[in-house]
């Protein structure tokens, strides 16, 4: 996978796949988006670290372009995906609302989600954007309760900034430490996957105070 991707700077189409993938995953969860913005990270550093292994003219050290690139490409469509999934659900909210209230968790999430911004704390969408599935209930409900989108599209932009920017950090010091492998693509996965699960349990939170 890593091979195939070659430097970021080198293969603009890894962005129209990152964004791609990114966007769609908003619908379909098991998308593994994250993995392709790590991956795609990792073969930037690890190419520059190679690069600089051999001798090579590495201008500047770190390739700061693309992983910015990057980071932005990611966002972006991060953005773009809860914006189409927040306008379908509103424009279909009886549909959606029927949907989400098969499911009891669904509907509480919703309920917090409708809370949290009615008071200005839109940190569940950031929370959310990290959590398994937690990005699609979070773009979907805010539709479905037709919140704003002042209160919803700002804290989507936060959410997707801090997601890309983690992402790529992680594929880019996995890839300086251990150069562009799939070793350092799995340890930069699996921390991906411990900030979702804590991501998870902080979102629940609020049902284990209220039941106890």
């Amino acid at each position: 996978m890593l091979e195939s991707l070659g430097p970021v700077s080198g293969t603009p189409w890894v962005y129209a796949l990152v964004s791609l993938s990114i966007v769609l995953d908003v619908f379909v969860p098991f998308l593994p988006s994250g993995v392709l913005v790590i991956a795609a990270a990792t073969a930037a550093a690890g190419t520059r670290t190679a690069a600089g292994a051999v001798g090579a003219r590495v201008d500047g050290g770190a390739p700061l372009p693309e992983l910015c690139a990057l980071v932005l490409c990611a966002a972006t469509a991060s953005v773009f995906g809860d914006m189409v999934a927040y306008r379908l659900a509103w424009r279909g909210g009886d549909r959606f609302d029927r949907a989400i209230g098969r499911s009891r968790r669904l509907t509480a999430a919703q309920q917090r989600l409708g809370t949290a911004l009615a008071r200005g704390g839109g940190a569940i969408v950031v929370l959310a954007r990290f959590a398994p599935a937690g990005r699609s209930v979070v773009s979907l409900g805010a539709g479905v309760a037709h919140r704003t989108v002042r209160e919803f599209l700002p804290w989507s932009a936060l959410a997707g900034l801090a997601w890309a920017g983690y992402s790529v950090s992680l594929g880019y010091f996995g890839g300086q430490w251990l150069g562009a492998s799939w070793m350092s693509t799995v340890l930069s996965v699996c921390a991906l996957v411990v900030a979702g699960s804590a991501a998870a349990f902080l979102m629940r939170r609020p049902d284990r105070r209220a039941s106890a």
